[in-house]
């Protein structure tokens, strides 16, 4: 049974840091991307970065530059290092799994991701 498992949300200003993490159990797929979706209230689902099996990796415009994501294939664990954060990036945060090839792929199509975390919330504000 996979189970992705995110932490590491919170409310912090403007400007500030978050690190989130995404324990990852019982995904077996060779070839896979992973990816952080956010949520905000009353808007879609949007991908701000993925990264695959071959840690090629993708970001959207809204965030390049300041978020980074890494994974640790001994741990099991997705990262995303936010930093300069901004009100805008509020939202809920999902880790989610899939068997894609491609990062800008995963990224682009959530609905097509096989497995979803739970979510983990970040309020940022000004």
């Amino acid at each position: 049974q996979v189970q992705l498992v995110e932490s590491g949300g919170g409310s912090v200003q403007a400007g500030g840091s978050l690190r989130l993490s995404c324990a990852a159990s019982g995904y077996t797929y060779r070839n896979y991307c992973m990816g952080w979706f956010r949520q905000a209230p009353g808007k879609e689902r949007e991908g701000v970065a993925a990264i695959c099996s071959d840690d090629s990796f993708s970001y959207s415009d809204s965030v390049r530059g300041r978020f980074t994501i890494s994974q640790d294939k001994v741990k099991n664990t997705l990262y995303l290092q936010m930093n300069s954060l901004k009100p805008e990036d509020t939202g809920m945060y999902y880790c989610a799994a899939g068997r894609y090839s491609s990062p800008v792929a995963a990224r682009r199509h959530p609905g097509a991701m096989d497995y979803w975390g739970k979510g983990t919330p970040v309020t940022i504000s000004s």
